[in-house]
């Protein structure tokens, strides 16, 4: 599976474009139809501390997943958001059979 990293304004570091990749590719356990995902990664303008937003959107045979969480950190964010997408995954699987 392909997993592209976009970091909207501004750069990410390696660590954290590496540290989502992982996370992104792990969802493959669960399901092995997955044809690629993109995740978004960008800072909110708001005033709050809570403003990291990581999306994440995968493509699978005829259906096309997302989630997208807001947290402190990007890390924590990526985690919820793939976690999401590992429920949705679920889901899907259960519905096929």
């Amino acid at each position: 599976m392909k997993v592209t990293v976009h970091s909207v304004h501004f750069d990410a570091d390696k660590d954290l474009v590496t540290f989502v990749q992982d996370k992104v590719s792990k969802l493959e356990q669960f399901y092995d139809g997955i044809i690629g995902s993109e995740v978004f990664l960008r800072l909110d303008n708001s005033s709050t501390n809570e403003n990291k937003v990581a999306e994440v959107k995968m493509l699978a045979p005829g259906k096309e997943l997302f989630a997208k969480k807001q947290c402190k950190s990007f890390e924590e964010a990526a985690d919820l958001a793939v976690e999401a997408i590992r429920r949705q995954i679920k889901k899907h699987k259960e519905k096929m059979a």
